[in-house]
């Protein structure tokens, strides 16, 4: 068979190697309208800090190399620019001269990938606009960067690119604002778990604005909506990708509502002898049963094996994906699974689910790299059906969502969390693991043993005048409380009982919820009914409400933070 594959990135790179591993005789010519083939999109941003240096190291095969290895023609600077499927063939143009040819095919491969969103704003030609896509992209924005002395830059856009160029911008010592239009950053995270990630941000010196949209560009200026002008000497745009379909568009192919092109299972068009991979695409979901654009490079060479496979007689799995990915914000990484409570809403999902947020260390205490780490579980009710986790902490939060991120995928639920076996030593976790105790926390809750109230609403039982009790000791009260909390420690429960009222609800926290879980079940062995456990306690509480703070200038809650 004579195969032609349209973009050299991860799907067709991939695509183009398990090709070959099926067939000596078939001939694979892959087209890459850009210079390079085969690179990493995902480490991009760490050239800005020079982590990645030089961004020639970016690039994981050339040309040469695909042939001598793999007997693979990549052909770069070349794009294909039309699809002829009534004679099976396309035309492609020269980048450099402009000239163009025909070549046919037996079977097409499209993995066009997605480009920059890049918005249409007033002023644009007034100051320098950089997008980040690839290779040569990167480059051009660092050596703009060092050749006109640069010191203050804005980035646009808080996804996942958007937060690494600008920690890599800052990391290299720039001055950097980060403008976000909606009131969060990364959307794979619910809103009290990111409040960590707004801190961090902030507290490395970057200035992030969020809930603002652009009006319009100046020179050296970027004015938002609320009237502010932001000075910058660069513009980043980072405001999300769309599908690169125009060519599958132009060709006939059917194109879905969002601008994706149309896949089967299989990952055939509707012309079953052209198939689509990667960013261009939309994939199967999980966990809703309905299709959902990932861009990510695990789900783009998963498929691309698929297509190589399917071409070769292979019967072709269904595969369906939850979006598992990770993050690293300077101190703190980050990483998500599945669905977040914010997707179930705003897809008004028909799920009916209950979930738990709680702290704990990711090692034994006695370890000096121990670390609190936040954790979010979210679960069906009633059956416990797992569906999806969110991680934040200082250390390997990715080991954690990824044994969710597993567990999901055989449809476990959370009694099986708590009978997982994980390898233990003291530098490496503790003997009950976080994922177990989000397995005890979930049950605990599922099956009404105790009742729990999260961090977001604490500030209205403040305003309102609740009961909060506050079972930490003395010193850690005076280090900082909620306003109006009452103080009775654990160790002082029991016989003080009695200034505890029973015709109240009564909310009880502590530093990280341990203690006031076992407080709420003493007073519940005691006869009281209404007792609620706060999620994460004190320590959630800190990072859910410092930002907003901070940035709405609104009156704090507590009398001082505690973060560690």
């Amino acid at each position: 068979m004579k195969i032609l594959i349209v973009g050299g990135v991860a799907g067709g790179a991939s695509a183009a190697a398990k090709l070959r591993r099926f067939s000596e005789e078939d001939q694979i010519i892959m087209f890459e309208r850009g210079p390079h083939v085969s690179f990493s999109n995902c480490a991009l941003p760490y050239h800005l800090s020079g982590i990645v240096d030089p961004a020639s190291r970016l690039v994981l095969m050339n040309p040469e190399k695909f042939m001598k290895q793999y007997g693979i023609e990549a052909r770069v600077n070349e794009e294909v620019v039309e699809i002829d499927r009534t004679n099976k063939k396309v035309k492609v143009r020269k980048g450099l001269t402009g000239e163009t040819y025909e070549e046919s095919y037996d079977k097409l491969i499209l993995s066009p990938g997605a480009k920059s969103n890049k918005p249409n704003i007033p002023g644009s030609e007034t100051i320098p606009l950089f997008t980040v896509r690839n290779v040569v992209d990167i480059h051009q924005i660092k050596t703009y960067i060092v050749e006109n002395n640069l010191t203050q830059m804005t980035v646009v856009g808080g996804g996942y690119i958007g937060i690494e160029v600008a920690e890599n911008l800052r990391e290299a010592g720039y001055g950097v604002t980060l403008i976000e239009s909606t009131p969060q950053i990364l959307r794979t995270f619910d809103e009290e778990m990111v409040q960590i990630f707004h801190k961090e941000l902030c507290d490395k010196g970057i200035k992030l604005l969020l809930g603002n949209q652009i009006e319009g560009f100046e020179k050296n200026q970027v004015k938002l909506s609320n009237g502010e002008k932001i000075y910058t000497e660069m513009v980043i745009m980072a405001a999300g990708v769309s599908p690169e379909s125009k060519l599958a568009e132009k060709a006939g192919l059917e194109i879905s509502s969002n601008g994706s092109i149309k896949v089967n299972d299989n990952f055939q068009t509707n012309d079953p002898d052209i198939y689509a991979v990667g960013d261009a695409i939309e994939v199967n979901h999980l966990l809703t049963g309905g299709k959902i654009r990932l861009t990510l490079a695990g789900p783009a060479q998963k498929a691309a094996r698929a297509v190589a496979g399917h071409i070769n007689g292979e019967t072709v799995k269904k595969q369906a994906y939850m979006g598992s990915s990770a993050i690293k914000v300077f101190d703190y990484n980050g990483a998500a699974t599945g669905l977040t409570e914010g997707f179930i809403k705003a897809q008004k999902l028909d799920i009916q689910y209950d979930k738990v947020h709680f702290i704990m260390g990711d090692k034994v205490g006695l370890m000096p790299e121990s670390h609190p780490m936040h954790f979010k579980l979210i679960y069906e009710i009633p059956t416990g059906k797992i569906l999806g986790a969110q991680a934040i902490g200082k250390g390997a939060v990715d080991k954690r969502i990824d044994v969710i991120a597993t567990a999901i995928k055989f449809g476990a639920t959370v009694y099986d969390l708590t009978e997982l076996e994980f390898c233990y030593a003291p530098p490496f976790g503790t003997a009950k693991d976080i994922v177990n105790y989000a397995g005890f926390i979930a049950c605990n809750v599922l099956e009404g043993r105790f009742k729990q109230i999260t961090v977001d609403k604490v500030r209205e039982l403040v305003e309102k005048g609740a009961y909060i009790l506050d079972v930490r000791e003395q010193v850690e009260y005076e280090r900082g409380h909620i306003k109006g909390a009452h103080l009775i420690p654990l160790s002082q429960l029991r016989t003080r009982i009695n200034e505890i009222p029973k015709d109240e609800p009564v909310y009880i926290h502590c530093r990280s919820g341990q203690r006031s879980y076992n407080a709420v079940l003493a007073l519940q062995n005691l006869g009281y009914t209404d007792v609620f456990n706060i999620t994460g306690s004190f320590l959630a509480l800190s990072f859910y409400e410092y930002f907003k703070d901070q940035t709405d200038g609104r009156e704090s809650i507590l009398t001082n933070y505690n973060f560690n």
